[in-house]
């Protein structure tokens, strides 16, 4: 298959090391990480959208709230209040997707597609990397991170976002379940940086600035790539 997706070496493997599995890949560039265009990524997501997975790869379905209740539940960080916060959302955010109504057919997807994974290879092309989402679902879910990025965060300028539908050829914003889909995926930022929040004093802010703002409603345009 020639889809541009980062490859595994060649040696045998994974190696187990204690608790941890290691496994080995191929390095994309030998001139450091260079992250793809807002363009690109639209681009990577329109050739894998339109692939069809071969039976005995046996992706699985994609569950987007496999890892939220034990990150809420294994913190140390948070309070029982935040905690107590946190499970009572996941319960609304779990309703409210088991409500959408996907517009695109369903099919392959990456399951964590941003700009964060799609970087360049030493010839200037775009490569997919972070291949552990991998699965069939909405591929709504694929679309929403970039207009996300774009519509709540303000990391993505307007002529980036423009430059990703042209490419794509379908706005994710103009799906009626699209805010839906934003608090729901917002919800799970919120999860995966409460892990980190005991690793230093900038992650702890950032956590709980998030949670503040899940509890307020505030605006999400101060929240920070982490």
């Amino acid at each position: 298959m020639d889809y541009p997706a980062v490859r595994v070496v060649d040696v045998d493997q994974p190696v187990v090391l204690g608790q941890h599995v290691v496994t080995f890949w191929d390095a994309v560039s030998d001139d450091g990480d260079q992250y793809a265009s807002v363009a690109e990524v639209a681009q990577v997501l329109l050739q894998l959208h339109q692939l069809t997975a071969p039976d005995d790869l046996h992706l699985p379905e994609m569950s987007p709230f496999a890892n939220a209740p034990q990150r809420i539940e294994a913190s140390t960080w948070l309070t029982p209040q935040d905690r107590a916060f946190l499970t009572a959302t996941l319960t609304q955010m779990q309703a409210l997707y088991a409500g959408l109504e996907f517009t695109l057919p369903p099919g392959v997807i990456h399951g964590d597609a941003s700009i964060g994974n799609v970087l360049r290879d030493s010839d200037g092309h775009p490569v997919v990397i972070d291949l552990d989402g991998f699965a069939t679902g909405p591929r709504e879910w694929d679309l929403a991170m970039t207009a996300i990025y774009y519509d709540s965060f303000r990391w993505h300028t307007r002529q980036e976002y423009q430059d990703f539908v042209r490419v794509y050829g379908y706005d994710v914003m103009t799906w009626p379940g699209y805010r839906s889909m934003r608090a729901i995926r917002e919800f799970l930022m919120v999860t995966w940086v409460i892990q980190k929040a005991p690793e230093s004093e900038q992650a702890a802010a950032e956590a709980t600035k998030r949670v503040a703002a899940l509890r307020t409603g505030a605006s999400r345009k101060d929240w920070q790539p982490y």
